[in-house]
């Protein structure tokens, strides 16, 4: 009898779980999940990357863990299940942020909570994890993590530098109260774009430049 061939860690196949969600798959811009969170805490880049990486932890680990009792949950308790090993998550994520970035973890508020209703999280533990082994299942967390964190942290640059003209709280087009650099030339921040519906037109650009670049995707 033949020894079955392993599947590398790393084919073809497993770095298209973690490329594909980067763009044509994106679960943002093409998939349309995950909007709230996008709208909400993308007024700067720090909450916006918190963020990215609290949804990498639980999406990662959690179809890792979901994949892992596949074969042992019922099927008419599985969503129970998942909801379950989702809310121990962002439990976990919770106290490590207001442990050590209290500042953020205020900010942030209830939305690290909401990370359990997030249709992108849940969307991989039941279309993905249920049906896959423990490695592919974390590719494809992680794959879809940063198609949706790389879009935030587009989205906060963009509403942070015309919104408050700063980037991480450093000022980039000079003092607003002293009129230093463009502020001196007559610029004013923009305080509609830190408002939650701009980032609405941010995410929709966004998804028109995807979607000019690589035609295929007008056909979804």
């Amino acid at each position: 009898m033949s020894e079955k061939v392993k599947e590398p860690l790393f084919s073809k196949k497993n770095k298209k779980l973690v490329t594909d969600p980067l763009s044509e798959n994106n679960p943002v811009t093409v998939q349309v999940l995950g909007i709230c969170s996008a709208l909400a805490i993308t007024v700067s880049i720090e909450q916006a990357v918190v963020m990215s990486a609290s949804v990498l932890f639980v999406v990662a680990l959690g179809n890792v863990v979901v994949s892992l009792m596949r074969n042992l949950i019922p099927d008419r308790i599985r969503i129970i299940v998942q909801l379950v090993a989702a809310a121990s998550l962002v439990i976990i994520v919770d106290q490590i942020l207001k442990a050590f970035v209290p500042d953020v973890a205020a900010k942030l508020s209830v939305f690290v909570g909401l990370i359990i209703t997030n249709c992108i999280l849940m969307g991989r533990y039941e279309a993905f994890a249920m049906g896959n082994k423990p490695w592919p299942s974390f590719l494809d967390g992680i794959g879809n993590s940063l198609g949706y964190g790389w879009l935030l942290i587009v989205v906060s640059i963009f509403r942070e530098l015309f919104g408050t003209g700063k980037l991480l709280g450093k000022e980039i087009f000079g003092n607003a109260i002293d009129q230093t650099g463009l502020y001196g030339m007559g610029y004013m921040n923009n305080n509609l774009i830190i408002l939650a519906p701009f980032a609405l037109f941010c995410v929709a650009i966004v998804i028109w430049v995807q979607r000019s670049i690589n035609k295929n995707l007008i056909e979804h």
